[in-house]
């Protein structure tokens, strides 16, 4: 398989590692559930989308895992606050993140693993730590000593021995502990009195640090060693290094082969995060008339996954007119191909098919170099450009319509927006939030295996003018008399 990504652990661009036997073992890290995902997030969850189409386009098996984190200081604070259990107050959360991804067409997961449900593995963790010589413990948590595992720091190209004294609340992200020094990090972290949940363990109650709950479920869920982990660039340094040093000083082994590291978006100058409070979700974008696979089309486009991506709203009206366009072409040829019969002829003896062979062979090539996405779209628009100036003066027919039209769907098997877009109906518009609540309610019923109640949303639907298509790809809607 040709395919380069650039790996950020060596800074460089390299063949996807191919396992010998098996899927390809993807990991990447799932939302921190106290909100609602922003579309920062939703940009690097996208990309992992965009990757994982593309490897199963060129015929490599692949299990992805995603991690929900339902348990850290925050979720437990505002969990306290509003006076709720922990599964009550991220319950919510939970499903408005897979409605999210439904309605920006993200293909699912193998498996949403949370750390809630891995206590035990996660103890076992802390314990072969312990065994290593690589931990202490302080009034009941347990930390990770950095000073144990010397390749700390590879992954960020940090210079650790700066952290001793130069240290800031980025090296880790938990928010109460006593440690020997500032680039250690907890494994395990004692209760407070205050806290909505614990869970007893060897040092007492408590629960387990950040770090912990990756590494331990994408060993628990695929293996001690995996092939690609993806995540935000905000991850690189704590998270990630973190990650392969508990990992690797547990097993003895290489913890991940490559990884993937997605830009921030920006507004106005700055990233978008929560801690800026200059959020922008997809829901808050729908309401103001964005169609979500125009937002789709937009985070895949608007600049390449390793670039930071400077949004402005106004921006998805250009997004909306491209992505329109391709859909229009798109069912433009497939009506002229439908129209011609089954004595089409053949596409070589047709421009338009040769034109369809190129942009489907440019396409390919440049998701090959390190998923060029936006490369790659501007030779779809090559075929759209040229492809109507040969229709219109009648110099292409059924023939090099059909070949340009299987050259967009096979475009489209990556970027999963342009058939929905072109078999909506023109009129559609924007659906009503009553109408996004139910799609998103019946999203949820249908994951969580209540068809009953996914049954019920559908007919509640259909008597407002919505019909449900439920496909390989994800959920469709369209208008209905």
């Amino acid at each position: 398989m040709t395919f380069r990504l650039h790996n950020t652990l060596t800074r460089s661009l390299e063949p996807v590692p191919t396992p010998e036997s098996g899927p390809l073992l993807l990991y990447t890290c799932g939302p921190t559930v106290h909100g609602r995902a922003h579309i920062g997030n939703l940009r690097t969850f996208v990309a992992e989308d965009c990757l994982r189409r593309h490897l199963e386009s060129k015929g490599q098996a692949v299990r992805h895992v995603m991690n929900i984190t339902d348990v850290d200081d925050k979720i437990l604070a505002k969990a306290r606050d509003a006076g709720s259990s922990l599964a009550a107050f991220t319950a919510p959360f939970v499903e408005a993140f897979h409605g999210d991804l439904a309605r920006l067409n993200v293909r699912p997961a193998h498996a949403y693993p949370r750390a809630t449900a891995y206590i035990e593995p996660m103890i076992e963790l802390v314990r072969r730590l312990q065994g290593r010589g690589v931990t202490y413990a302080v009034d009941g948590s347990v930390y990770f000593r950095v000073d144990a595992f010397p390749a700390y720091g590879r992954l960020a190209g940090l210079d650790v021995a700066g952290l001793r004294a130069g240290g800031s609340g980025r090296v880790d992200a938990d928010e109460y502990e006593v440690k020997e020094h500032v680039r250690d990090f907890v494994l395990w972290k004692a209760a407070h009195p205050q806290d909505v949940a614990s869970w007893p363990s060897p040092y007492g109650r408590g629960r387990p640090g950040w770090h912990l709950e990756c590494s331990t479920i994408a060993m628990a869920e695929l293996a001690e060693t995996i092939d690609l982990h993806c995540g935000g660039v905000d991850l690189i340094f704590p998270h990630h290094e973190n990650e392969i040093a508990q990992s690797e000083a547990a097993t003895g082994r290489p913890f991940v082969r490559h990884w993937l590291h997605t830009e921030h978006l920006q507004v106005a100058g700055a990233k978008m995060a929560k801690s800026l409070g200059n959020l922008v979700t997809l829901s808050e974008l729908e309401a103001q008339g964005a169609d979500p696979l125009t937002v789709r089309f937009y985070l895949l486009t608007g600049a390449h996954y390793r670039k930071k991506l400077h949004f402005r709203a106004q921006d998805l009206a250009g997004a909306q007119e491209a992505l329109g366009r391709l859909a229009g072409f798109w069912r433009r040829c497939a009506a002229i191909a439908q129209a011609g019969g089954p004595a089409q002829g053949q596409a070589a003896d047709d421009p338009l098919g040769g034109l369809a062979a190129t942009a489907r062979q440019r396409f390919e090539q440049a998701l090959d170099d390190d998923l060029d996405v936006p490369g790659g779209i501007a030779a779809a628009f090559d075929l759209v450009r040229d492809g109507n100036r040969l229709l219109d003066r009648g110099e292409a027919g059924p023939a090099g319509a059909a070949a340009a039209a299987a050259a967009l769907a096979a475009v489209d098997d990556i970027l999963a927006c342009i058939r929905p877009t072109a078999d909506q109906q023109l009129d559609d518009g924007p659906l009503t939030p009553t109408a996004r609540e139910l799609i998103d309610r019946r999203e949820a019923a249908r994951r969580r295996g209540d068809y009953a109640a996914a049954d019920r949303l559908r007919v509640e639907l259909r008597a407002l003018g919505i019909a449900l298509e439920d496909q390989p790809q994800g959920t469709r809607w369209r208008r209905v008399g």
